[in-house]
């Protein structure tokens, strides 16, 4: 046997490490306000205009159910080079408008392209997720909070770069957009792949310990992150050094596997253990195909007495067929409280460059990565939190997603009141709460609704994003700010001052309280689920005990 076997715990957190290269990279949804100003200029355009550009490129994650269906039927990999591809030439072309190689493109033309942008997205996240869900099921909440978490990053990731490499220049951030995510994926479609997920006490145990090391790594990344913002102008030398530490701290999780690889490597009698373990899987798998035909031989047996039966409906926690999850009230519940909470919160992201010019500040690339950065910090805690909990007390996951939208409808209220510093502290609220509710939702949804069909499921709860962005953003956001701003020189408008906004922030914060509101409903109507969860891990876990694992 090889010590990077296919289905071996190395090749399994390979896959791991190299899905999180690809979610590190893969936040470029949230970039918008980075070169935005740049397109309004570009093309004259008002801030309705410019809005809708952004609601074009959240609208391409509403073709993410090509991207769910597809998961069903096409191996990751597959799906990986799909997304690769469809960003690299969304963002190229919007590389060639903005470096000014090409005359600007006509406005219906710019929406398709920001659209691919917007979708090349979702084929990498239904690749990763659904993969590493399935490979780490009994880690749900740890797996959503890593992942989610570096999504979030991301954004500062190549907002940093940017600024310490290029000097904030739009044309080469939407390079950057357009080419390492490319190269990255091109790298997970070799290593991705579906692998059984541990099946005994002491691999869980071990899974636990190396997702603890994978977080304080990217917790180290965002403080990183976080020091460079804050410390002001950098010179030349100082932010090369800056980006190739990043870089380097970026590439650390690889040590996990090779860890692994070598461990395996070395361990005496480390080949008859291993061929122990296969034959154990292969037994179990076996043990099923014998069960089948008894399976079959029952159902033929019985058949004329379920004709006459009608089909049980699934409950909550059961897996649930695409129309089954929709017919249920707790998915529209999950639904409308997630628009709550992540349409208001891409309103913030998809405007941030408009708001802070109209609060007088000349750069808001700071606003932007403190958003990408505690987004991440909200993401990674409440994937740990939520778990923990439902380990610990059998709490609904939902709660925290409750919790997150009243201090959202904080933040809002505080960046109504436009008080100094306000959008310094409205940046790390909404991007705390925005982290929490996209990391709990992810994993929420598979507890509810199975995992048979999840892909899909989270491509529809996703359709959000561009909802929520053309609710918020393009409607309630763009036009109240043209209702405020005057007309510039070159067609396009301006708006200075705390007014431009506040009536924005104020319709978010009541749609926070009502998200707040409905959470708190599916929290309750989701306890028992959470409860048997509980149930089933504390005898599981009494069981390996008494059995000596």
């Amino acid at each position: 046997m090889g010590m990077l076997s296919p289905t071996s715990p190395p090749a399994k957190w390979l896959g791991f490490v190299t899905a999180v290269w690809v979610q590190a990279i893969s936040g470029n949804n949230y970039t918008f306000s980075n070169y935005s100003d740049a397109l309004k200029s570009l093309m004259a355009l008002t801030q309705l205009q410019l809005n809708n550009l952004s609601v074009a490129k959240d609208v391409g994650k509403a073709f993410g159910l090509l991207a769910g269906i597809a998961s069903d039927r096409l191996p990751s990999p597959v799906i990986l080079l799909i997304g690769s591809i469809e960003g690299f030439v969304g963002y190229g072309v919007q590389w060639l408008v903005v470096s000014r190689r090409i005359q600007p493109l006509p406005y219906w033309a710019m929406c398709i392209f920001m659209c691919m942008g917007g979708n090349s997205t979702t084929w990498m996240n239904t690749a990763i997720l659904v993969t590493c869900i399935r490979n780490f099921r009994k880690n749900r909440g740890p797996v959503s909070g890593i992942l989610k978490g570096y999504v979030g990053l991301s954004t500062a990731i190549f907002t940093d770069i940017c600024s310490a490499l290029f000097a904030d220049d739009p044309a080469k951030f939407l390079v950057m957009l357009a080419v390492i995510p490319f190269v990255v994926c091109l790298t997970a479609i070799i290593f991705l792949r579906e692998i059984p997920p541990s099946s005994t006490a002491t691999e869980e145990n071990d899974d636990t310990k190396y997702f603890g090391i994978i977080n304080v790594l990217a917790v180290v990344i965002a403080l990183y992150l976080l020091a460079f913002d804050v410390t002001g102008a950098h010179g030349r030398l100082f932010s090369q050094v800056f980006a190739a530490v990043l870089l380097v701290i970026l590439a650390s999780p690889i040590s996990i596997p090779i860890y692994l690889a070598l461990k395996n490597l070395i361990r005496p009698c480390s080949e008859p253990k291993t061929m122990d373990i296969e034959r154990n899987v292969t037994e179990s798998l076996l043990a099923k195909e014998v069960k089948e035909p008894v399976v079959e031989a029952e159902v033929e047996k019985n058949v004329e007495v379920m004709e006459f039966v009608e089909k049980r409906r699934p409950v909550l926690g059961e897996e649930h067929t695409i129309i089954e999850a929709l017919k249920t009230l707790d998915f529209w519940i999950l639904f409308v409280s997630f628009l709550c909470g992540v349409g208001t919160g891409l309103t913030v992201m998809n405007n941030m460059g408009q708001m802070g010019l109209a609060l007088g500040y000349t750069d808001v690339s700071i606003f932007v990565s403190f958003t990408s950065i505690w987004g991440f910090f909200g993401r990674i805690l409440s994937g740990w939190v939520s778990e923990y909990f439902i380990k610990r007390a059998g709490t609904p996951r939902p709660i925290w997603n409750a919790a997150s939208q009243i201090l959202m409808a904080v933040g809002y209220t505080i960046m109504a009141i436009a008080m100094p510093g306000s959008l310094y502290v409205g940046s790390i609220v909404v991007g705390i709460c925005y982290g929490v509710r996209i990391a709990v939702s992810v994993p929420t949804a598979s507890e509810l609704f199975g995992l048979k069909y999840y892909g899909l499921i989270y491509n529809i709860l996703i359709l959000n994003l561009p909802l929520g962005s053309f609710v918020f953003s393009g409607l309630l956001a763009g036009f109240l700010y043209d209702s405020e701003a005057s007309r510039t020189a070159g067609g396009g408008n301006t708006c200075l001052g705390a007014h431009c906004y506040r009536l924005v922030f104020v319709v978010m914060a009541i749609a926070c309280i009502i998200g707040f509101g409905l959470d708190v409903l599916l929290s309750i109507r989701t306890k028992s689920v959470y409860s048997k969860i509980y149930a089933s891990r504390r005898s599981k876990k009494t069981s390996s005990v008494s059995t000596g694992q």
